[in-house]
């Protein structure tokens, strides 16, 4: 009997984790459950992650982790522990179901039926940021070539494991040439490996826009972990609630499993929440757990459930329901139905295997040849006159291999010859290059550089070292460079 850590978290989550429960119980679905308590008391006892360490251990010992939606605290200090769980375990595959229920679920979308794979441990969603000047804070974007390829492998093995016939990429590589681009670079090479899917590419913003005007033209779409966070909530929206979509978040060696949705706390207690989303994700950690007779069996009772009418109130509406419940009747009428199929709504099967889906992929390293092209200079200047700090720093490095080529302000060209129009801030690129006269650079070129920009008065944030790598430009070039 597999053992699972299972977490009632707050708001709404006790109550739809006892539903979820309790369906499972009646559907004789063979779990041991070690409970553990996380969320908003967690933090407020002062732990920062919203998770005790003694728990952290029953989490990674049992593998599996069933939770219901969780409060953070407002204001600082306080970590996303859903985050934390998905980057410390190593789950970078979150899966997120979205299927239409028409006509019983209203929706302008009566056909829709797809998978949306999203990134989970990279992007924005890193937390790496900082306050830099008095005016600017910055994010860091990461993609590597590992997760990237990890994700988008997964992508094609899931449809191949689920018999979907297309794969879709959606990054903003237009703009962001190397991180969004080294994802679309990796779709397309792995998705070399899979001719007989077809595969292609959006750009996110018509992407997005598409998803939510004709989203029956989708199967499967993988995405990098901002976008496929705003992907899979407009997705589940269209299809009819946000409450009915469960989400899998896949490791090597653990998995999480939860409703997308939050913990509704305006709505606490009063025992209205719909447990759908939890119950979907609960489904496909059966699924996961090779229980997929289990969950065929649970899902269709479900299916049958709303087909009879028997709704929530965050579903309901005046042409199908024909009883308005609240959680506790929902669940019975789904306990009640166990073993009934829908008539009308597509049925649930099991797939040709019941195994759950390992890939234990690894990306490769490769040898690459680095070379050292010169440095970007982040620097916090009151003086908004570019050519005042580009005079500076001309002086600064007239003896050193390394010659100023550009100032940037927010990406944008300011010196040499900006445009009086530009509007800056007190943040500055620097740009320093490699003299033609110079065969080679060395970190201790870039020390002293660092050296003589301080001696000239100007306030170094932070520097960014600018390589190719086999003769590849590995950094973007100045709006206007």
């Amino acid at each position: 009997m597999a053992k699972v850590t299972v977490a009632y978290g707050d708001g709404i989550g006790p109550e739809i984790m006892k539903a979820t429960l309790k369906i499972f119980e009646a559907a004789g679905v063979e779990l041991e459950y070690d409970e553990i308590e996380i969320g908003e008391q967690v933090y407020k006892q002062g732990h920062t992650s919203g998770i005790k360490e003694e728990d952290w251990e029953k989490v990674v010992n049992n593998k599996i982790f069933f939770k219901a939606p969780i409060t953070t605290p407002q204001g600082g200090g306080y970590k996303s522990l859903n985050v934390t769980i998905r980057k410390t375990l190593g789950l970078y595959a979150n899966i997120r179901p979205v299927k239409s229920l028409h006509p019983f679920v209203q929706t302008k979308h009566p056909k829709i039926d797809m998978v949306i794979v999203r990134e989970n441990e990279e992007d924005l969603y890193a937390g790496i940021e900082h306050r830099q000047t008095p005016e600017v804070y910055q994010c860091l974007k990461l993609i590597t070539a590992p997760g990237s390829e990890k994700i988008c492998r997964y992508a094609f093995e899931l449809a191949k494991a689920y018999g979907r016939d297309k794969v879709t990429c959606m990054t903003k590589d237009n703009i962001m040439k190397l991180t969004d681009g080294l994802f679309h670079k990796t779709f397309d090479k792995i998705g070399e490996e899979y001719s007989s899917i077809k595969q292609d590419h959006s750009i996110i913003d018509i992407g997005m826009a598409r998803v939510a005007d004709t989203p029956e033209n989708f199967d499967v779409i993988v995405t990098p972990n901002l976008y496929g966070d705003i992907v899979s909530d407009v997705a589940a929206q269209v299809a009819g609630s946000v409450g009915l979509a469960g989400s899998a978040n896949i490791g090597e060696t653990c998995a999480m499993f939860e409703a997308i949705h939050g913990s509704a706390p305006d709505i606490a207690g009063q025992k209205i929440a719909n447990p759908s989303g939890l119950l979907m994700g609960g489904l496909l950690m059966l699924r996961h757990l090779g229980m997929a007779e289990s969950a065929v069996k649970i899902e269709n009772a479900w299916l049958k459930t709303i087909e009879d009418g028997i709704h929530t109130g965050d579903i309901a509406s005046d042409a199908h329901t024909k009883q308005k419940v609240g959680t506790d009747d929902f669940a019975q009428a789904i306990i009640d139905r166990l073993g009934q199929e829908p008539a009308q709504l597509k049925g649930a099967r099991a797939t040709s295997s019941s195994e759950p889906m390992k890939l234990g992929v690894q990306s490769q390293k490769t040898e690459v040849k680095r070379d050292l092209d010169g440095v970007d200079i982040f620097a916090f200047e009151d003086d908004r006159n570019p050519d005042t700090l580009g005079g500076k720093l001309k002086a600064a490095c007239a003896d050193l291999p390394l010659d100023l080529v550009i100032i940037t302000n927010r990406g944008v060209k300011v010196f040499p010859d900006g445009k009086p129009e530009t509007f800056c801030t007190d943040h500055w690129r620097c740009r320093f290059m490699k003299r033609e006269s110079a065969s080679t650079i060395t970190g201790s070129d870039l020390i002293a550089l660092q050296t003589a920009v301080n001696g000239a008065g100007v306030d170094i944030i932070k520097t960014e070292n600018l390589y190719t790598f086999d003769g590849d430009r590995g950094y973007s070039l100045g709006q206007g460079q």
